[in-house]
């Protein structure tokens, strides 16, 4: 079972990298049997159709993604948490996603994009989501937040916002100082968010 387990994780890191590389049209079972340095035709053994290979790879971004944020578990532990504190570590792993993770992220986008057409994908990426917005509604807790369940969905898709940015090159590069400081203010929205202007 381990080997199995090894031999899985090993195909589905492999087509992370496909995906990055190459797009969802560059994708087969072939090419990550390449990736893999495994021989032809292994690839399809344990993933039989093309969706399946999809399915896998959105369930293993997932779970790589919330074990990135163990480290968050471990700050709600002692509250209060200080906002600084917690945009240290948000960056810190904001920071990872872009450099030696960065493959891991645009495969994500890239599985995002082919969810739009594909409903069992876009099912996978919901629940894993569904799990990141749940940490994220922790975290909020600690600092304060006024609403963490319902400040989660927006601060989860701003630092994915940013992310984007930074992976499409669409704005200047962010330090992980800059990106500390981002992700500060963002936090700070939801401990004192803004209102409306009430008129006459």
């Amino acid at each position: 079972m381990a080997a199995s387990t090894s031999r899985r994780e090993l195909i589905t890191n492999a087509a992370v990298r496909t995906l990055a590389e190459s797009g969802m049209r560059g994708l087969t079972h072939r090419a990550v049997d390449q990736s893999a340095g495994l021989p032809q035709g292994s690839t399809s053994y344990y993933f039989r159709t093309r969706q399946a290979l999809l399915q896998a790879t959105v369930e293993w971004l997932g779970e790589l993604s919330i074990a990135d944020l163990t480290g968050f578990r471990a700050l709600t532990q002692s509250r209060p948490t200080d906002i600084e504190q917690v945009a240290t570590a948000i960056a810190r792993v904001l920071s990872g996603w872009l450099t030696v993770d960065r493959d891991r992220v645009i495969a994500r986008y890239e599985l995002s994009l082919e969810a739009t057409r594909r409903p069992e994908l876009r099912a996978a990426l919901i629940t894993s989501g569904a799990a990141l917005r749940a940490a994220a509604a922790d975290l909020l807790a600690t600092i304060g937040a006024r609403d963490p369940k319902t400040a989660a969905g927006p601060l989860v898709a701003c630092l994915d916002g940013l992310l984007f940015d930074q992976i499409a090159g669409a704005g200047e590069p962010l330090s992980e100082e800059a990106l500390r400081h981002a992700v500060a203010d963002l936090l700070q929205q939801t401990r004192n968010p803004r209102r409306p202007d009430k008129t006459d």
